[in-house]
């Protein structure tokens, strides 16, 4: 089975970052209006499995530290570790908010506050799916990168057996050699009185994979709105 390519390359430069200089190349699908970038360092046609991060992208965590959420801390520890081992890539998805987009997900934030409703229950009361990614198109950007065997870093049981079964799809084009995580390395992020629910979540209902303990309830003197 050969898949029809749904993205391509529009610009690619340099990118020096506190972290090192990355080389970053930004794609767009033919199939929405969505832009997404990867960030890779060193020379991915080793045969060694290339250090690969997918992270959807958070404005709120990412950019304004927000600590609702363990994603800016996440896209900063999976940069150094690119960046300790030279050599990488940094996926970084247009997917706001689980899928949801950044208005609706500020939407979801207030009824987690108002309703005590967890990060999944409040994007379903506001009619979308509970997780509304797709991995199909960061595997397609891997692929057109070079990238054949990885060591994903993740805490996302889904995010491996997604990319995994999309890389299979693709295997007829990369004559036999699919893609496909070799390993999972853990991106584990200490909790906070403010994120505790949410880490809580998605250790409850995706399964994440922590080796900290996680409460099930907000911690004694976390603010809550509710």
């Amino acid at each position: 089975m050969v898949l029809t390519p749904l993205i391509e390359r529009v610009g690619e430069t340099s990118m020096p970052t506190r972290f090192g200089e990355f080389r970053a190349i930004s794609y767009r699908t033919f199939i929405d209006s969505k832009e997404h970038v990867a960030f890779v360092m060193g020379d991915l046609r080793s045969d060694e499995p290339t250090l690969v991060r997918v992270h959807d992208r958070c404005i709120t965590g990412d950019v304004f530290d927000s600590m609702r959420c363990d994603c800016g801390d996440q896209k900063d520890a999976a940069l150094q570790r690119i960046a300790d081992e030279g050599r990488g890539v940094f996926v970084y998805m247009d997917q706001e908010g689980r899928g949801i987009g950044l208005h609706n997900k500020l939407r979801a934030y207030r009824l987690q506050e108002d309703q005590g409703l967890d990060t999944y229950e409040a994007n379903e009361a506001l009619g979308f799916l509970a997780d509304a990614r797709e991995y199909g198109i960061s595997a397609q950007i891997l692929v057109d990168l070079g990238v054949r065997h990885m060591r994903l870093m993740t805490n996302n049981p889904l995010k491996i057996s997604e990319i995994n079964a999309f890389g299979a799809l693709y295997a007829a084009d990369l004559n036999g050699l699919e893609l496909c995580v070799v390993e999972r390395v853990p991106l584990e992020i200490i909790a906070n009185p403010h994120n505790v629910r949410y880490l809580a979540a998605k250790r409850d209902k995706t399964g994440h994979m922590f080796e900290q303990s996680i409460p099930d309830t907000a911690w004694p003197g976390e603010h809550r709105t509710r």
